[in-house]
């Protein structure tokens, strides 16, 4: 019988890239949605670190299961470091990936291509029912484009081209974006991390 891991998110763009990358650990990932919990889990930290960590303990306190949660977010030099945690809702609250994107372009008119330099960062917090988690941190720097550049992906990929690459993530294929990415690169560490207390629950 596999373990059940709970994917703390809401957002479906995010829940699908980690079911993708996680489709080889011998876990059944249910989300949020799965398990009946439809409370707004308010994001209250200071940091990727503290809002991941408050999104793992909730979903582990209520259900008692493994639980997986992560906070992402876009850093600009030439913004200071925004639009940081904040990138969610950086055109203001209710707002749309494509709201978000022109702003950021608007807020870089005319800035040249090499200050344009940005990076995703990914924590991501597991949980053992709602223990204290475990924390684990993926990074890909790049820059953003000075338009917006392919269809596919969600959020600010049409906008970030990764360093080494000439596309930005919304024209690379799923699989490419998971293995170079900031979500790739934070779920690789929490596969070996999953993998032992997964050993550990089932030695008990």
């Amino acid at each position: 019988m596999k373990t059940t891991l709970l994917i703390a998110s809401y957002n479906s763009d995010k829940l699908r890239e980690i079911k993708a990358i996680l489709q080889n650990i011998p876990v059944a990932l249910k989300s949020l949605f799965d398990v009946g919990i439809t409370d707004i889990i308010k994001e209250t930290g200071q940091n990727y670190h503290q809002n991941a960590q408050i999104k793992a303990e909730y979903a582990g306190r209520k259900t008692g299961l493994l639980t997986l949660a992560e906070d992402s977010g876009l850093e600009i030099d030439e913004l200071s470091g925004k639009p940081g945690i904040y990138s969610a809702r950086f055109a203001g609250e209710g707002c749309s990936y494509l709201d978000n994107n022109k702003k950021l372009l608007k807020l870089l008119k005319g800035v040249e291509d090499k200050n344009r330099k940005a990076r995703f960062i990914t924590v991501i917090a597991i949980s053992d029912g709602g223990k204290k988690p475990v924390l684990v941190k993926g990074v890909c720097s790049g820059k953003i484009s000075a338009e917006l550049k392919g269809a596919k992906g969600f959020g600010y990929d049409p906008v970030f081209i990764p360093s080494d690459h000439n596309k930005s993530y919304a024209e690379m294929s799923l699989a490419l974006k998971n293995k170079i990415s900031h979500r790739g690169k934070a779920l690789d560490k929490a596969k070996w991390l999953l993998l032992r207390l997964i050993k550990r629950q089932k030695d008990l």
